[in-house]
Parts: structure tokens; C-alpha cells; sequence
């Protein structure tokens, strides 16, 4: 793997050279916008909004819209001397928490950190450190042109960085449907926890797999083959209306015999 980029993880008076690593890959079926007629590859081309001409790159520049239709101009220097003010390169390391208490809708991507020859050590002595105590150290790092609050864990061996949302990011759950709930019986509530009971194992991803994309590559690969596609027979249809009761009793049971043949 080749790091997005190198800086360092400073906390107290210790700093740890590393380089950062995505952490996932994006697997989803790539699709390509093809024009009907001849599948020609259709592409996208940077126009100017005042003439339709297109703009080659090197002729874009940056603007933060203050008001509508209104922008001050930054240039890349610019930026990037605003994110060394805040420390650009830098994660850091600010204050340690338990993971518990950060709800994961803060998440938003997660990366590998791995130490420089020279930062081994002390990476080692972090490392070890967070497994120990259990605990994620909370950061602040700025990664291209702008800043993001962090954790950082200790996980299979390695440094794991998630970066997060700020919290004004986080919009409030405001929902009409929910303003006049309907009544609920404690025996409806008492057979989701049976359900719940039922279906409670250990996280295992292995046992995971995309299986939408692999009915996509199934399908592609018959066309190739030529074959012609057709439904599968038994393939589910809509459900109708069913008595909520009546479908927890029936879910409680299936997930029983699940369990038990498990």
C-alpha cells in the first residue's frame, strides 16, 4: 500500500513519524454511463456556468461561497498555509477516552497509521499502551484542505485512525412520524427482546458478504456467456399487511429454530 501521506502522532512530548493508509476499498460493482445507441463511454467535462466553454484544470481555482453567488478566492498556498497554522501533518493527540463513549454516528472514514524505521519504538509503546488501558486517544488532524477531529486505537497490531464529524455536522432526528407515537404493549416489546435474544452471537465478519454484488457479477458473467437472464423461480414477492403481533409471534419462533440449529 502506498501512504496518502506522512506526518507524525504527537502526544505529551512524544512525536511517532507515520504514514497513513487507507483502511477499506470501496468493492460495489463499478457502472459506466454508456450512450444507448452505440454504448459509446460517456465523460464529464468542466464547463463554466457564464459561457458553457470548458475549463482545463490548471485554470480552476477555489472560491468560498460567503453568501449566494458570492466567493473569496483561495489559492493553494493559502490553504495550505491555514492548515499549518493548525498543524497539517500532525496527529494530534489531545486527550484519551473510552471507545464507548463516542457514538459511532461521528464516525466517518477509518485509515491505518504505520511508524517510519525511526518511530517503531514509541509507535510500539502506544500501541501496547492503548490495548492495555482500553482506551482511544481523541485528535486532531488535518488531512488535504481541512481539519477533522480522530481517534486513535490499538487493533489487531496495528494503530487505527477513524476520522470524525464535527458536532454541529451532526443534524438533529426531528421527525414528524415520531411527534405522536402509537401505543405500544409491553408483550410486543418483551417478544422484539426474545427476537432479539434469539439472534444475539459473536461479531464475526467472515461471516459477512456482499451477496448484492455478487449476484451482480454472477449476472454480468452470464452475459458474457450469452445466457438470458430470467427471475429466478420463488424469488420473494411484496409482502401484504400482517398482524404486527402475529408476525413477532412468527419471528420469535424462526429465529428460535435458528438459533437451535446453529
Amino acid at each position: 500500500m502506498r501512504p496518502i501521506w506522512k506526518g507524525a502522532i504527537s502526544f505529551g512530548l512524544v512525536t511517532i513519524p507515520v504514514g497513513l493508509y487507507a483502511a477499506t476499498e470501496d468493492r460495489r460493482p463499478k457502472f459506466r454511463q454508456l450512450r444507448k445507441g452505440d454504448h459509446a463511454r460517456i465523460r464529464y467535462k468542466r464547463v463554466s456556468e457564464a459561457d458553457g466553454e470548458e475549463v482545463p484544470y490548471e485554470e480552476i481555482v477555489k472560491g468560498y461561497e460567503f453568501e449566494k453567488d458570492r466567493y473569496v478566492v483561495f489559492t493553494d498556498d493559502e490553504l495550505e498555509a491555514a492548515l499549518k497554522a493548525k498543524g497539517a501533518g500532525t496527529v494530534d493527540v489531545v486527550q484519551f477516552v473510552e471507545a464507548a463513549e463516542i457514538d459511532p454516528i461521528y464516525y466517518r472514514s477509518s485509515y491505518y497509521l504505520a511508524p517510519e524505521k525511526t518511530g517503531v519504538k514509541a509507535y510500539r509503546i502506544l500501541r501496547d499502551a492503548l490495548a492495555a488501558k482500553g482506551m482511544v486517544g481523541l485528535a486532531r488532524v488535518a488531512i488535504r484542505d481541512r481539519e477533522y477531529p480522530a481517534t486513535i486505537r490499538s487493533e489487531d497490531g496495528v494503530l487505527v485512525m477513524e476520522t470524525m464529524y464535527w458536532p454541529d455536522e451532526i443534524r438533529e432526528p426531528e421527525f414528524e412520524e415520531l411527534a405522536d407515537p402509537p401505543e405500544v404493549r409491553p408483550e410486543e416489546v418483551k417478544m422484539a427482546e426474545m427476537i432479539i435474544d434469539n439472534l444475539t452471537s459473536p461479531f464475526d465478519p467472515t461471516q459477512w458478504v456482499d451477496d448484492s454484488r455478487e449476484a451482480v457479477e454472477e449476472v454480468a458473467r452470464r452475459k458474457m456467456e450469452g445466457e438470458e437472464i430470467v427471475a429466478p423461480p420463488g424469488a420473494a414477492q411484496p409482502a401484504g399487511v400482517v398482524d404486527l403481533m402475529e408476525a413477532l409471534k412468527a419471528s420469535v419462533e424462526a429465529t428460535k429454530a435458528k438459533r437451535k440449529a446453529g
